[in-house]
């Protein structure tokens, strides 16, 4: 039976947010298993070199680029850089994304929900649409073609204090994954989510969650302990991996076993 790394031998990956915390341990994991690593970035261009640098001591290829994913030409220039290095795409990550800051709802104004929406929900929407053509050629010329979609354990449960907005738009990132998988699967696209808890190790529940509550909730974790980002970067990896299974619509929890979807 074919393992992860042996199936992503020579696939053609685009990872956003691809250079930093859970998105640089995925494409970390995706170099390791063979496959070849296109790197978005906002604006961390040195890690964003610093992991391509990376390739070569996995015999892969990887580039990276800036852009902003809350603009469509901006989400269409990144995809179409990827696939002119890649001179292809069967694999798309869609990490991107942020909580932005804690509001609680009576002070999450229009201008506040707006930005949280475009970042988490309308970038995946955004270089989704620019991606599924190559996508649908891969998948028609090379035995099938993988999304997997960044949630969030908020899109589950609702989030704590002041993560409204976020988890709205990571439950809708859910919703887009089931209608997406429905639409695809007859052209051989498989779409699928991950939804990580507590994963300390990135930037976000180092910004979010202040240190007492991440004791309190680990505490609450069957498994003892917080994730790591590679944890996260395993269940993406099995995902992409499994661009010809019968695995789609799916959301993969990785929390230590707090929700169970």
């Amino acid at each position: 039976m074919a393992t992860a790394t042996t199936k992503l031998q020579g696939r053609r990956a685009l990872v956003t947010a691809g250079a930093q915390g859970i998105g640089l341990a995925i494409t970390r994991a995706l170099m390791a298993a063979g496959c070849h690593v296109f790197v978005h970035y906002r604006s961390s261009r040195e890690a964003a070199e610093a992991v391509c640098a990376e390739a070569a001591s996995h015999d892969v290829r990887a580039a990276c680029c800036a852009g902003d994913l809350t603009e469509a030409p901006e989400c269409v220039r990144v995809v179409n850089e990827a696939v002119r290095f890649l001179d292809g795409l069967d694999v798309l990550i869609n990490n991107a994304g942020s909580m932005v800051a804690r509001r609680p709802f009576g002070e999450a104004d229009d201008e506040y929900w707006a930005e949280v929406m475009s970042l988490n929900l309308g970038s995946v929407r955004r270089v989704t649409r620019a991606a599924v053509p190559h996508l649908v050629a891969a998948a028609a010329s090379r035995g099938g073609a993988s999304i997997v979609n960044l949630s969030s354990l908020a899109g589950r449960n609702g989030g704590g204090p002041g993560a409204l907005a976020y988890s709205t738009a990571k439950g809708a990132v859910l919703t887009f994954t089931r209608g997406l998988a429905v639409d695809l699967g007859p052209k051989g696209v498989r779409v699928n989510a991950v939804t990580p808890g507590l994963i300390l190790g990135s930037s976000f529940h180092a910004t979010h969650t202040p240190v007492e509550n991440q004791k309190r909730i680990i505490g609450g974790i069957p498994l003892g302990r917080a994730g790591t980002t590679e944890d996260v970067a395993r269940a993406v990896l099995y995902l992409a991996s499994e661009y010809d299974g019968f695995i789609t619509g799916a959301t993969l929890d990785v929390n230590g076993g707090v929700y169970f979807g």
